[in-house]
């Protein structure tokens, strides 16, 4: 079953000062961001990745480049991983868009929102084209492979609402951090979430078993009922 860790980029000056950054330009991690993405770097270097693939967006890349640093391996960038277009939204304080009619919608709605402006994308498709991107990786490196996506709040959300089988309309039950990482198992008929938001703590869990013999067994679609042994167990 392919692998995939979904890594929200660290803190950044947006976060910490309320605002709604979107594809604006020139947002970076703050010093407590530049800490976060140090650590998950660390905490990271023992799982082999076949690719770190990040969002176009600075915030993004400069987090993924903490997971490429000390490995061979090219940070790759793929467009359908960047943050929702959220319009005329976009750079405007939290505080104010609470007030807009259409905050109600994004909250209690999701699928059905649309972020106003020429700019503007809906929910939907940013769900859309993120778990396509997704979904092509997995094709691409293999059944073996683990990789890393390196994205934002919003799209972490929508690919796990899409692999839990949700609706978008409850994905903002669903939370995803600075810095933490979700973790998907690909199989062949249906996904497996692993983590969601874990911010810290044992990672050994995401290294592959050793093939045993010149045929790996193939990975079980199905769920185990009971709940089984968890990792490493029988």
């Amino acid at each position: 079953m392919t692998t995939v860790i979904l890594l929200r980029h660290g803190r950044t000056t947006a976060n910490a000062a309320g605002v709604l950054a979107g594809w604006s330009p020139g947002v970076q991690l703050d010093e407590k961001g530049q800490e976060q993405v140090a650590a998950v770097g660390a905490r990271l270097a023992g799982v082999p990745l076949a690719a770190v693939v990040s969002s176009p967006l600075e915030r993004c890349q400069q987090t993924a480049g903490a997971v490429v640093a000390g490995r061979e391996l090219e940070l790759r960038t793929d467009d359908r991983l960047g943050e929702c277009r959220y319009g005329d939204w976009t750079g405007r304080p939290i505080k104010e868009l609470l007030k807009e009619p259409m905050w109600k919608v994004v909250q209690q709605h999701p699928s059905a929102a649309v972020f106003p402006g020429p700019e503007g994308e809906a929910l939907a498709h940013t769900q859309a084209r993120a778990v396509a991107a997704v979904r092509e990786w997995n094709a691409t490196l293999g059944p073996d492979a683990v990789w890393l996506a390196c994205t934002h709040g919003d799209v972490i959300k929508a690919i796990l609402a899409d692999a839990y089988g949700m609706h978008l309309d409850s994905f903002q039950r669903i939370v995803a951090d600075p810095a933490s990482i979700s973790v998907v198992n690909y199989t062949d008929t249906r996904p497996f979430v692993l983590r969601v938001n874990d911010t810290g703590g044992d990672v050994s869990g995401l290294i592959p078993p050793k093939k045993r013999g010149r045929r790996s067994r193939k990975a079980s679609s199905d769920a185990v009922v009971g709940g089984g042994a968890g990792p490493g167990g029988a």
